[in-house]
């Protein structure tokens, strides 16, 4: 007798099945983990621009003004300040519009609430830590809080 070795169709097929189902699953929680990553890295940006913020508060004794008081404006494009290289760097890592209310998505937005504070406004994709999806905001000596004023 003469018995062939090999695998049938139904099973090749079987296993090419299972391995699309299993690429499927590997993408979408890849997809999860790039925007958990992208808001770590948001949250990391504000509170470093935060910092500088405060740094500049002490040497200085007022907050920096980009363009005009309560103007919203993207903190990579002020300019005229001591902290020019430090806040050219800020960008959102995935848009680049500035934060309006209703954004979903957009780059950080520094708007200057008198002499005595500011609001850094920024939009995570899933939330990090206390904060949810959505329009969040790092004020005055660095507290983070949901929401933005403007």
């Amino acid at each position: 007798m003469n018995k062939k070795k090999g695998f049938t169709l139904i099973e090749l097929l079987v296993v090419i099945a299972i391995i699309g189902l299993l690429a499927t699953l590997a993408v979408v929680s890849l997809n999860s983990a790039r925007a958990k990553a992208r808001d770590a890295q948001r949250v990391s940006d504000v509170k470093q621009i935060s910092t500088a913020l405060e740094m500049y508060y002490a040497s200085n004794g007022d907050y920096p003004v980009c363009g005009s008081y309560s103007a919203d404006i993207a903190v990579s494009a002020c300019t005229g300040l001591d902290l020019d290289a430090e806040l050219s760097s800020f960008n959102d890592p995935k848009d680049s519009e500035v934060c309006v209310n209703g954004s979903t998505g957009c780059n950080y937005t520094f708007t200057v609430m008198g002499n005595d504070g500011y609001e850094i406004c920024f939009a995570l994709e899933s939330g990090s830590g206390s904060l949810g999806d959505g329009l969040n905001k790092i004020t005055t000596g660095g507290m983070l809080s949901p929401g933005c004023t403007f």
